[in-house]
């Protein structure tokens, strides 16, 4: 007889995330044959009746719906057999349950200490401790929870088996652990039957070895070490590990506030834009009194505001950093070349000003890099305007005005426009547009020094030129070395919407446009 899911309501496509069984395994009635999880909860799959499996027609991951046959089974028709089936070790990874106590004999009222160790847990790879709820010296009543031990496909509690004292916990949260693992040890007054293993005479103190009947953690409930109650199955429980999440602290929004996998996303997300980063400890907080005179200064607002934005910009960007020299010796020529005329004209030529221009030309030959990322990152915005921004250096800290429409202006504009935009940075009359709508942004330490550094990318854009100090370096011509101009540039940029060699081919852009500044008119 073939074995189908079951009525599952408006579900559909669920997943199947656990095979119980095997070809020529005894099953009982009511017996877990699979495991199948939805986006909002995971259910088994039971038998209908006692018997035999003949053969297993779906495989992990397969996606059902109800009518879907699962497996084909042989039914017991004699009750004898059927008090004999014994449910089957899994095989998939799972980790199987026994429903039993371990056998005991004669009864006794010794005080002993037994060690709970971990199950028969079958085949299962990749068991873990995910929660310790007990400590040395703790007193635990019957049934009370001890550890969680989980695998990939299902999560169990293991309870104390009488009321005592805990003696011994010997794991921790985390750990790996098989079949037989010491897990914790107890001592108490042990009423009734007890394991074989320990002595028959009354009063006597001895180590048992027991394994004591677990239960499987409900997919919707189970608890924490704080006590705190906790409604998610594996797979949530999963996600939580790897991005770092307590649950606690994650509100459900499932069936009884049941923890869904959205619900994890949703928290990161509002963790990174509260500037919280999920599984990592805030800065201790440190006395510095304690070794010396202090002094506490406030951060400016533009400093304070600046910090914040960085931080966010570096959760949310996945930084690569391309590093180049670049040969601007005729540039460097022509600008010379230029001193007396642009002094006539009441203008200061720098670098920059040529910077901007040929990082124009190369974002319309690379428009990815004048882009952002939509808030899904599935989608990349193409801009077709050229605002660049470019970072200044005040007082109060850096402040980054933009250049509007900078493809549209010359030379001696772009130099004056440049002027305009610092002397209003520095004296604090820059406009809130006129520091709003940048695609793209340059930060040039001029002729502070270094040799190079790594630009944190102005999010939402999706790239930062860094430009460090110019120097003189011999460079070999083929038969001797001569005096070059050279000037280190570093891009940044997001490898969500970038990929390296795409970075590469822009720098060499870039470095043309610099090399040979008549390409700036082509």
């Amino acid at each position: 007889m073939d074995v189908t899911i079951p009525d599952i309501g408006d579900a559909q496509d669920v997943e199947v995330i656990e095979i119980c069984v095997g070809p020529g395994d005894a099953v009982a009635e009511n017996d877990a044959l699979i495991v199948i999880e939805s986006d909002k909860a995971s259910m088994e799959v039971p038998a209908p009746f006692t018997g035999t499996v003949d053969a297993v027609l779906v495989t992990l991951g397969d996606l059902v719906n109800a009518g879907d046959p699962i497996l084909r089974m042989d039914a017991v028709e004699d009750e004898q057999s059927a008090e004999a089936v014994v449910p089957p070790d899994a095989a998939d990874g799972s980790i199987a349950l026994p429903d039993t106590p371990p056998v005991v004999d004669a009864p006794s009222t010794a005080r002993e200490r037994i060690e709970i160790r971990v199950p028969d847990i079958g085949e299962a790879e990749n068991v873990s401790v995910i929660e310790v709820a007990v400590a040395e010296g703790q007193q635990v009543g019957v049934d009370d929870l001890l550890v969680v031990v989980e695998s990939e496909k299902a999560s169990m509690e293991i309870p104390t088996p009488f009321a005592g004292t805990v003696v011994e916990v010997a794991v921790k949260e985390g750990d790996g652990v098989e079949e037989s693992t010491l897990l914790v040890v107890l001592e108490g007054e042990v009423e009734g039957p007890r394991s074989s293993a320990a002595p028959e005479a009354e009063g006597a103190s001895a180590t048992t070895v027991a394994t004591v009947p677990v239960q499987p953690v409900p997919p919707e409930e189970s608890t924490t070490g704080t006590g705190s109650k906790v409604y998610a199955g594996p797979a949530v429980r999963r996600l939580a590990r790897e991005l770092g999440v307590d649950l606690v602290a994650v509100n459900g929004s499932g069936a009884r506030g049941r923890i869904v996998k959205d619900d994890v996303k949703a928290f990161v997300k509002q963790s990174l834009g509260t500037g919280a980063t999920p599984g990592i400890a805030p800065m201790e907080a440190v006395d510095f009194s304690r070794f010396g005179d202090i002094e506490t200064v406030p951060l400016s607002r533009i400093r304070a505001r600046g910090a914040a934005n960085l931080h966010r910009s570096w959760q949310h960007v996945v930084h690569v950093t391309q590093h180049d020299d670049i040969d601007v010796t005729d540039l460097e020529a022509f600008r010379a070349a230029l001193k007396e005329e642009a002094a006539s004209r009441e203008v200061k030529l720098t670098p920059l000003p040529f910077i901007v221009m040929a990082c124009v030309h190369a974002l319309r030959t690379h428009p990815q890099f004048n882009a952002s990322l939509d808030p899904t990152v599935t989608s990349l915005i193409l801009k077709r305007y050229h605002h660049i921004g470019f970072a200044v250096d005040t007082e109060d800290g850096l402040v980054v005005p933009v250049v509007r429409d900078a493809g549209s202006k010359g030379i001696y504009e772009l130099a004056r426009e440049i002027a305009r935009l610092s002397d209003a940075a520095r004296s604090k009359k820059l406009k809130p547009e006129e520091m709003q709508g940048g695609s793209f942004t340059i930060s040039s330490l001029g002729a502070v020094g270094g040799t190079g550094f790594t630009p944190i990318v102005n999010a939402p854009e999706v790239a930062i030129l860094g430009v460090a100090r110019l120097d003189t370096r011999p460079v070999w011509d083929g038969s001797a070395f001569q005096p070059r101009k050279i000037l280190p540039v570093s891009l940044s940029y997001d490898h969500r919407a970038i990929n390296g060699a795409e970075a590469g081919r822009f720098v060499v852009e870039l470095g043309r446009l610099l090399g040979d500044v008549r390409r700036l008119v082509l």
